[in-house]
């Protein structure tokens, strides 16, 4: 099983013939998904996704692939394959086609919707065509077969890549059930027909690999959802993924069931459920959908609000409500249900969240306490059923933390797979088909993109560090005008903290130590302002562990007189 190291160079060229497997994203995280697939001097892209900030990066909106390994080969970008439409598989794709606005993106007719009104948004106007399972498309060298896969979102896509170097099967998300809410199966038959000519590498979906069995199905969640609204006295407020059609379908099926009538709240769950419905994939029970503004005006009883939040995102409907600080205000008596599951790295939100709203009264129910969602993610019974049937020569987990791909590996060995066949990859590790053998040839720099606010990729780690000390650590600055001839203080130090809980007073005794430290450092003959500054940087640095048992931002200014 080859394991990415440090020590990892940069890849040789590419062998002719052969095929480059990049992952820029996706590895190792939950979220962010994107693979490159190099052959024949062009390059074929699959999805494009974002990654959603978590507590140790402040202020930080989303996160991107890094785009630099292909930022100087976009002209050989034959397309985008994007598998479905969940954010973190199309939510980099505005980005992407900002530096190349006509490669041409391909996927099923309600992920590409989903992308539409997003890019309508950066006002983007793309080049699409739209594919169902069964089709093959001719991409320069690349030869892509469709094939159909259920997961939390309809009109989901695994994707066969076949080259003069073989034939790669990427899985995209997915689960095998066996009663979906659409009747859209995973189409085994396909996965074994490609078994049978041969898949040369399987790249596959690992984010339930540590889940024993099969998957519960989709159909259970209605009748929980049923009984929770049938229990309830006053509002139901349900939070959800935008994307979510089955589980708002479910949500509207309860309520009408229940004489209730439903508001869309959040912009990108209106935007989603619009395009949804208008294409077919959400069916409205007559008189059922409100606008919001109408609720004010309807009885508690008969009120169900939809929105987003359902993962703690501080912007989010849910959140909001959380703090008190939206125009739906949480009450006493209010049941919330959360239909979704705890994406990894997002407890905390979670929890405060849960924790907000279980504080002005409400209700909340939760996966923890009831079953009111299933995950999208095929679990290790399935995962080993897919292993036996296609039969593959190499195996590549994908979509999970390192615990997910290792799982996802161990199922693969234990499926038959020769453990040296199995490759374990993180992001920018190149993954080389060679003659029918896959191998780890050398890593690529794949950074984090960070979006935040207009900015796109200029915030690095440094600054979110800054803003961690900020944050936890406190502010210090100190300003002191000094003789350029004697270094002794002509006025200062004025010292000012921000975020330490001491009082002013507790600086009185670093300042006779500044003082004597730049007397000290301009007779041994510093003179220049920025060394003055580390000067005392340092003597407020060692002080302020000491003494306050913190690290603070210190921001000296020395003035030359």
């Amino acid at each position: 099983m080859s394991h990415p190291h440090p020590d990892l160079k940069t890849p040789p060229k590419l062998q002719r013939g052969a095929l480059r497997v990049v992952a820029l994203g996706g590895l190792g995280e939950v979220g962010r998904n994107m693979a490159v697939l190099e052959h024949d001097g062009k390059l074929l892209i699959i999805d494009c996704g974002v990654l959603f900030p978590e507590d140790h990066q402040p202020g930080v909106d989303l996160i991107l692939p890094d785009f630099s390994y292909i930022a100087d080969r976009l002209d050989d970008v034959v397309a985008v394959v994007l598998t479905h439409g969940h954010e973190d598989h199309i939510g980099a794709v505005p980005y992407l086609l900002r530096l190349r606005a006509d490669i041409p993106l391909l996927g099923s007719q309600l992920t590409l919707a989903f992308v539409e009104a997003k890019l309508q948004e950066h006002r983007i106007t793309p080049y699409t065509l739209a594919v169902k399972e069964g089709q093959v498309e001719r991409l320069g060298p690349f030869e892509c077969e469709f094939v159909a896969v259920n997961h939390s979102i309809p009109d989901a896509l695994a994707v066969a890549v076949t080259t003069a170097a073989g034939t790669v099967l990427h899985t995209g998300d997915f689960k095998m059930d066996q009663t979906p809410l659409d009747g859209r199966l995973t189409d085994l038959r396909a996965f074994a027909r490609l078994g049978e000519r041969g898949v040369d590498l399987f790249m596959v979906d690992s984010t339930n690999a540590e889940v024993p069995g099969f998957t519960t199905a989709e159909r259970e969640i209605g009748p929980v959802l049923e009984q929770v609204m049938g229990g309830a006295t006053k509002r139901v407020i349900v939070a959800s993924f935008a994307s979510h059609v089955h589980r708002v379908q479910q949500v509207l099926d309860a309520a009408h069931a229940h004489r209730r009538k439903v508001a869309l709240v959040g912009r990108s769950m209106v935007r989603n459920m619009g395009v949804a419905r208008d294409l077919g994939y959400l069916h409205v029970p007559d008189g059922v959908l409100v606008d919001v503004k109408a609720v004010d005006s309807l009885p508690d009883d008969r009120v169900v609000l939809m929105c987003t939040g359902s993962q703690g995102e501080p912007m989010a409907a849910l959140s909001r409500m959380a703090n008190n600080d939206h125009r739906v205000r949480i009450t006493t008596g209010d049941t919330v249900i959360l239909a979704s599951s705890l994406i990894p790295g997002n407890e905390n939100a979670v929890f405060r969240v849960i924790n907000g709203l279980t504080r002005l009264g409400a209700r909340v129910v939760h996966s923890g306490n009831a079953r009111v969602h299933v995950s999208g993610h095929a679990s290790a019974g399935e995962l080993l059923y897919c292993y036996n049937i296609i039969k593959p020569r190499n195996v590549m987990p994908v979509h999970g933390e390192t615990r997910h791909l290792v799982a996802n590996a161990d199922i693969a060995v234990k499926s038959g797979v020769p453990r040296e066949r199995v490759v374990l990859a993180e992001d920018g590790v190149v993954v080389d088909l060679v003659n029918g053998r896959a191998k780890v040839v050398g890593a690529v720099e794949c950074g984090y993109v960070y979006v935040d606010g207009s900015s796109v990729g200029e915030i690095t780690d440094a600054d979110l560090k800054d803003r961690r000390i900020l944050g936890e650590e406190g502010f210090v600055s100190i300003v002191v005008v000094v003789d350029s001839a004697t270094g002794k203080v002509v006025a200062g130090p004025e010292i000012h903290a921000r975020g330490v809980a001491e009082g002013e007073a507790v600086f009185d005794s670093i300042r006779p130590q500044i003082a004597a430290a730049l007397q000290e450092a301009v007779a041994g003959g510093t003179t220049d302002a920025q060394q003055l500054q580390q000067v005392v940087r340092r003597v407020v640095g060692r002080w302020a562990g000491g003494k306050l048992r913190r690290r603070p931002m210190i921001i000296p200014l020395v003035v030359s007189a």
